[in-house]
């Protein structure tokens, strides 16, 4: 996927809509790919929950977990925004129902249980260098994985398309892709984002993530043609911005980025 030819993108009159803010995106698709910022560091925020529920996929394949072994719910488990495991405290969530949690309302206990259940930071940093990623750090927990820290819980939009390539077209996701893929396209999450950037009677299945300034949104995107594009697309947003500017500053990125391709 790509080509040696890599068409030029600029989004300096993009970041310039909101002074102090900064875009970080990489596009690649059959045609090629381009990027803006796209070797410089961005906070992921809940976009690693993709990540996330790939990394537990794999361990279902590798016969070290079963996606209907029930997990305990606590009330020490919950931190905010928990939509799913909230009302299940005292009871039990598979971890099937956890992934897709995580994935697809971007529950943050369900991602904490996650990360627990793999074996703790540790095993979760050492998942990304599993599949060759050097780049992206794992640091904190939810909450605080969204508050800005130098470079805490960092990754690039360069190495964020690097690992969705691995795991979705390297085949990295295993006998589980299918499975991820309708979690991440039946998100109700970002509708103002990639989704709003693309033409009508396109596909795509994503991962938000969301801080008090960070925004961002990764993932895949299909033409009616079936032919498949992968993206990232970060927005380091001043904090004056409302929410709403943020979204439509990811999506103009896209729609920029489909056009320097020739796609829109």
């Amino acid at each position: 996927m790509g080509s040696a030819s890599v068409p030029s993108l600029d989004l300096s009159a993009l970041e310039a809509r909101h002074p102090g803010g900064r875009v970080g995106f990489r596009l690649q698709g059959p045609a090629g790919d381009v990027g803006w910022r796209a070797d410089e560091r961005f906070l992921y925020c809940s976009t690693f929950k993709l990540s996330l529920a790939a990394a537990t996929l794999n361990r279902v394949d590798r016969g070290e977990e079963r996606l209907d072994r029930a997990i305990a719910v606590t009330a020490g488990d919950m931190t905010p925004h928990a939509p799913v495991t909230g009302p299940a405290v005292g009871d039990s969530l598979t971890i099937e129902r956890l992934c897709q949690a995580a994935v697809e309302v971007s529950d943050n206990p369900a991602a904490n249980i996650l990360i627990r259940e793999l074996g703790g930071l540790d095993a979760w940093r050492g998942w990304y260098r599993s599949i060759g990623d050097e780049t992206t750090r794992v640091d904190r927990l939810e909450t605080a994985l969204n508050v800005p820290d130098g470079d805490k819980d960092t990754t690039t939009p360069a190495q964020v398309v690097r690992n969705l390539q691995r795991l979705f077209v390297g085949g990295g996701v295993g006998a589980h892709r299918d499975r991820l893929t309708r979690w991440l396209t039946d998100t109700p999450t970002g509708a103002g984002r990639i989704k709003a950037g693309v033409p009508a009677g396109w596909t795509v299945a994503h991962k938000t993530g969301t801080g008090e300034g960070p925004t961002g949104d990764i993932g895949l995107i299909w033409n009616p043609d079936g032919g498949l594009m992968l993206v990232a697309a970060y927005y380091d947003a001043p904090q004056a911005t409302t929410p709403e500017q943020r979204d439509a500053i990811i999506a103009e990125a896209v729609r920029m980025g489909l056009g320097a391709l020739a796609y829109a």
